[in-house]
């Protein structure tokens, strides 16, 4: 009976290592076939041509297309982008990019297909590729210079070159530049579709951003977003230079120009940037939407929002604004919708996990070196009262908001009656040292600088206007040590938590040791302080 059930192991092992052992087999087989994708190389013109996937599956994988390393061979032969790119057709238009016809009006656009206008059908399609491609790599072949792949493996391959593609926008920098460039003329970039006229038009001080409509994908009636930059500002770019006028700079016309992370940091910044003329609030009141709830029937008071100096805080409108510029309640509603992702109001507000989101930027800014050392340790997951009322303030007299009633000024009422004030226990009720007697075995007991401490936390974020609103109590500060008992002038000491040594039952309270260890080293590490440095730096020998 062993003997059988010894067999039986066997057998059951012997076919595991056999299914292992052609798993092996298989996968070598395969990796002989296939060259290992460089890590080493990347680029930000990495494109990939898969047209046909329009009409149905691909027969065969997608081309690896460098774009750039095709705009510099054309320029050592004296060719530009119409080379490959046709202008466009006999009725002014460019097929599938027709929206743009009022936006890049008077510029010289061409398709953004190549060597087409439009696709016809799948075959069509395929011939112009495998003409012109092969016929250009051909010809430069028979010249004497280095050329593209002309057999089907060189360029349908499965291990594509890694795109280092940064995505491309414009901050307020760069933004302010184009109307300056422009003259203020904003139409030249931005536009809406009429639907009763069925044409682009321009609508003043109602400019969005240009991913309100153009999204990822090309829909009906709007193009992509990739689409629609390169037709217009290339375009544009391309048009720039063609006048080769030194005074007049244009932008990128390669991908890197825009793409590359490197290039984008060269970018020239404007020091001074004047404030968007929009005609924008000030101040707002955050608040839900009059149609969907009385005034008088809010939970909470509505939040007074200082507009004008958050766009000062921020490089860009899409910080806040996805698209939009919408008021935040129009999209987010009070039970969600579509337009809105089904993010309802309240939590558009409050995810902790979203930088868009209030409470999502300001932990944000709880990361920077001056205020780490203490939020590095102060739980996020939960909200105390004092934390709501910060932003949530009664409007002086508590008027009823109807849909006629201009809120700016109830807003701007709030903003001047706040103010941001930190501020801690006078010098006599903070001791001034406090001894750590805690490795006197091995070392002297470890004096902390407790008040300068204080002190020193205090000035770090004294012109701080967020630190200001939310840091108001006069014991706030010292929560960055006494993180888990209630706000007091004289907090329990450590050892009232942190047992000695470790306790078991409590596994979120290290021993006296592990504590003072974790705290003091982790916050000096949060802020980016040298001193003191190793365990003679606190403790002395003796």
């Amino acid at each position: 009976m062993i003997m059988e059930e010894k067999g039986k192991s066997r057998l059951r092992w012997g076919g595991v290592l056999a299914a292992i052992t052609l798993w092996l087999i298989a996968a070598g087989i395969g990796a002989q076939g296939e060259k290992p994708a460089d890590k080493s190389q990347e680029r930000p013109d990495v494109l990939m041509i898969d047209t046909l996937k329009a009409f149905g599956d691909l027969e065969k994988p997608r081309v690896v297309f460098l774009h750039d390393l095709h705009t510099d061979a054309l320029e050592k032969k004296g060719k530009d982008c119409s080379a490959c790119h046709l202008r466009e057709d006999k009725s002014g238009k460019i097929p599938g990019a027709e929206n743009l016809e009022d936006a890049v009006k008077g510029i010289d656009k061409l398709s953004p297909k190549f060597k087409r206008l439009k696709d016809t059908a799948r075959q069509d399609v395929m011939d112009v590729y495998h003409k012109f491609c092969i016929e250009c790599h051909t010809d430069m072949s028979s010249a004497g210079d280095k050329a593209g792949p002309v057999t089907c493996g060189g360029c349908h391959q499965k291990n594509p070159v890694k795109s280092s593609r940064q995505e491309m926008g414009l901050d307020k920098s760069l933004h302010f530049r184009h109307i300056k460039a422009n003259d203020k003329k904003c139409e030249k970039c931005h536009h809406e579709y009429n639907e009763k006229e069925k044409k682009l038009v321009y609508v003043k001080e109602k400019e969005a951003d240009c991913r309100f409509c153009h999204k990822k994908e090309t829909e009906e009636k709007r193009i992509s977003m990739r689409l629609a930059s390169h037709i217009a500002c290339v375009d544009c770019h391309r048009q720039i230079l063609a006048k080769k006028n030194p005074d007049e700079k244009a932008g990128p016309v390669k991908c890197a120009g825009c793409h590359d992370l490197i290039k984008q940091k060269a970018i020239e910044k404007v020091a001074e940037v004047p404030r968007l003329e929009r005609k924008q609030p000030d101040t707002v009141l955050v608040k839900t939407s009059v149609t969907e709830v009385d005034s008088k029937t809010y939970k909470m008071p509505p939040v007074a929002y200082d507009h004008k100096a958050h766009e000062g805080y921020n490089d860009t409108c899409r910080v806040c604004h996805h698209a939009s510029m919408d008021a935040c309640s129009k999209c987010h509603t009070l039970s969600g919708s579509k337009d809105g992702q089904f993010v309802n109001l309240e939590k558009s507000m409050h995810l902790a996990s979203s930088n868009k989101a209030c409470i999502g930027c300001h932990l944000k800014k709880q990361e920077t070196q001056k205020c780490a050392g203490c939020h590095s340790f102060i739980t996020k997951t939960k909200m105390k009262e004092t934390s709501c009322k910060a932003c949530h303030v009664k409007v002086p007299g508590e008027p009823e908001i109807t849909p006629k009633t201009d809120t700016a000024p109830l807003a701007k009422a709030v903003l001047d009656a706040r103010q941001a004030i930190i501020t801690t226990y006078p010098d006599e009720d903070i001791p001034e040292k406090v001894v750590i007697k805690d490795l006197v075995k091995q070392y002297e007991a470890a004096e902390f600088p407790h008040r300068k401490v204080i002190q020193t936390l205090v000035k770090n974020i004294s012109e701080n206007k967020l630190a200001g609103y939310f840091h108001t109590d006069q014991g706030m500060i010292c929560q960055g040590c006494h993180h888990n008992s209630p706000i007091s002038k004289k907090p329990p000491k450590c050892a009232n938590c942190h047992g000695k040594p470790f306790d078991e039952k409590s596994l979120y309270a290290p021993g006296m040791t592990g504590a003072y260890h974790q705290q003091c080293m982790g916050c000096h590490e949060a802020m980016g302080l040298k001193k003191p440095a190793g365990c003679t730096g606190c403790h002395k020998e003796r």
